[in-house]
Parts: C-alpha cells; sequence; structure tokens
C-alpha cells in the first residue's frame, strides 16, 4: 500500500480527526455541508475567470496553490463521508461510468457536454 491509496488516506483522516476528538462532528450531514463549502472555495477561485483564464489557472503559483489546497479540502471531505457511510467511492465511481456509458452512448460526431452530471 502507498501513502496515497484511498484506504490509507482514509485512515491518515480518521487518525487525524480522532486525535482531536472530532469524530462526533464528523456526521454525514455535517461533513456533506463541509464538502459543499469547500466545493464552492474551488469555485469562488474561477468565479470571474474568462474560460480562457480558468485554462491558465495553474500556470500561476499563487492561484495554482489556492486551487490544489481547495481540490485538497474537497477530496479530504469525500473521502471522510464515504468513509463514515461505507461507500467505496472508486467503486462508486466505477459503477456510475459504466451506467453513462449505457446511457450515453458514445457518437461519431461531437457533442456538447450536459450542463450537470448525469443521474
Amino acid at each position: 500500500m502507498t501513502e496515497h491509496d484511498v484506504r490509507a488516506l482514509q485512515r491518515r483522516l480518521a487518525d487525524f480527526a480522532a486525535a482531536r476528538d472530532w469524530q462526533p462532528y464528523h456526521t454525514p450531514k455535517n461533513l456533506a455541508t463541509a464538502l459543499s463549502v469547500e466545493a464552492s472555495e474551488l469555485v469562488e477561485i474561477f468565479q470571474w475567470l474568462t474560460p480562457e483564464e480558468s485554462e491558465k489557472v495553474m500556470e500561476e503559483p499563487e492561484s495554482a496553490h489556492r486551487v490544489a489546497d481547495e481540490v485538497a479540502d474537497v477530496l479530504a471531505y469525500l473521502l471522510q463521508f464515504c468513509e463514515v457511510l461505507g461507500v467505496d467511492p472508486l467503486a462508486a465511481l466505477a459503477a456510475k461510468i459504466d451506467r453513462n456509458e449505457l446511457r450515453f452512448p458514445a457518437s461519431k460526431g461531437p457533442q456538447r457536454p450536459l450542463r450537470h452530471s448525469p443521474e
């Protein structure tokens, strides 16, 4: 197991929370709320950028650092949420991709992406 395995990261996050007695606060509701807040902070970085500016956000060290930090926060809360509810995030993603491949078969021409995630 490497230090970047999903399970290892979940264990580190759980140990971090346990060392601070934060487990009572790590309810599904609280973790989902925190996940939403952190995702909003990621969106905030891009809020007033043009599409072209958004594609270059990682070229500036300060904005690249902010993006990486918010991505880490989103992922941390998502992994903790999955841990609390017993969801295997990689298995859930693989199953969702399988369902979407059936629902949205590839066509031969360019397709416009959906406005929101397929359900």
